[in-house]
């Protein structure tokens, strides 16, 4: 598994995790894309554009690898903001690629873009 160095393991001031420690032993948990219903709780939608905002500052529109990233965290944004790249992509791979769909995450959460704004 590979571990992004430098990628905040959660939100400031918060338990919103971002990434995970160690692989698990019976393989990576499964991405599964979740829906975000209009009635979210503020401290969630914020966890999620501040996991974005890491997300772009670490790898821009480049693929990138899901390794140690929290597979819950990332089922918020999945087949929306984050997309698989290829045809071939397994949601229970710690290799799997992804990237970001820059017009649908701006559009979803244009603050995460600002400079400086989750440093």
């Amino acid at each position: 598994m590979l571990k992004h160095r430098g990628f905040p393991g959660r939100l400031p001031g918060s338990d919103f995790q971002f990434t995970v420690r160690r692989a698990n032993s019976k393989g990576a948990s499964p991405l599964v894309r979740r829906e975000r219903y209009a009635d979210r709780r503020a401290p969630d939608r914020r966890a999620d554009e501040a996991f974005l905002a890491a997300l772009w500052e670490h790898f821009g529109t480049e693929p990138f690898e899901r390794g140690n990233l929290d597979a819950g965290r990332l089922g918020w944004l999945l087949g929306r903001e984050v997309k698989p790249v290829g045809d071939d992509f397994d949601p229970t791979d710690y290799e799997a690629l992804l990237v970001i769909d820059e017009a649908v995450a701006r559009a979803s959460f244009p603050q995460a873009f600002d400079e400086g704004e989750w440093a």
